[in-house]
């Protein structure tokens, strides 16, 4: 499970220690959300894996803190996977070509926590392996909005990691409730989970989509203070036009060599 590292007021959600926790979920069906993308990060000295999601066949976003760390040899990403430890037929794995971290990313507060992968082959789509759409420019999701986040990881803080992809529900908050620490940005992060509901992702699912509507409005990024609740998720309305400029790079195939964050 992931590291949290205390920083001012908050906790980074690290990736180093392998899968994280969906504490209050469920086991999804399998293949049900063909979106989902399990990071498998080789570094030195420790491997590590994080979450993502599919949004061309090409092209996976996750946390920018997922690789923004020294010692990073290669990242490979898995599709159509349900149990991550097993081989099933649906699996695709395929290496990670380059990938760019926002240039405005601060590890230290946590702003701007978007990441874009460039896979060395396109996926195959299938049955298995799907896109997901992400929130556009000028599309918000507000106070009171009912989301989801995927990942694979425990379903409760003693219990064993989880092979299967797992599912949690939550409610976008009040973003005075996450504006105490002075961290919080309204316009780039969006603010989520009531503590009333016992239900959280936590410790391992950084760089999973918050699915809202069937379209991908965040990505997990980190918590505050040692509590569940509340959590924040990377707006990705905000970074829209960011995305599709860098999309647009990949297929022009104007990539510099990796890592790169611009």
């Amino acid at each position: 499970m992931l590291l949290l590292l205390l920083l001012t007021n908050a906790f980074v959600l690290l990736p180093w220690a392998g899968a994280g926790r969906i504490i209050g979920g469920r086991k999804v069906k399998a293949h049900s959300r063909p979106y989902m993308a399990f990071l498998e990060i080789q570094g030195d000295p420790k491997n590590y894996s994080c979450g993502g999601f599919l949004i061309r066949p090409d092209a996976v976003l996750s946390a920018a803190h997922c690789v923004d760390i020294k010692g990073i040899e290669n990242v490979t990403v898995i599709l159509g996977a349900h149990n991550r430890k097993s081989r099933e037929q649906s699996q695709q794995k395929i290496r990670v070509r380059q990938w760019v971290i926002h240039p405005q990313y601060c590890p230290d507060d946590f702003k701007n926590d978007i990441v874009l992968l460039k896979l060395k082959k396109n996926a195959v789509i299938n049955k298995n392996v799907k896109l997901i759409s992400i929130a556009k420019k000028n599309e918000r999701v507000g106070e009171g909005a009912k989301c989801n986040v995927p990942g694979w990881g425990r379903t409760s803080l003693k219990s064993l990691v989880s092979d299967v992809l797992m599912e949690v529900d939550l409610e976008v908050q009040n973003e005075k409730r996450c504006q105490f620490s002075g961290d919080y940005e309204r316009q780039s992060m969006i603010c989520v989970g009531d503590k009333y509901s016992e239900k959280a992702a936590y410790e391992g699912d950084s760089g999973g989509p918050l699915v809202c509507n069937k379209k991908a409005h965040g990505i997990f990024s980190h918590m505050y203070d040692d509590s569940l609740f509340p959590e924040v998720f990377t707006r990705i309305s905000h970074f829209e036009p960011w995305i599709r400029k860098q999309l647009k790079k990949f297929s022009l195939n104007i990539i510099p060599c990796f890592p790169f964050s611009d």
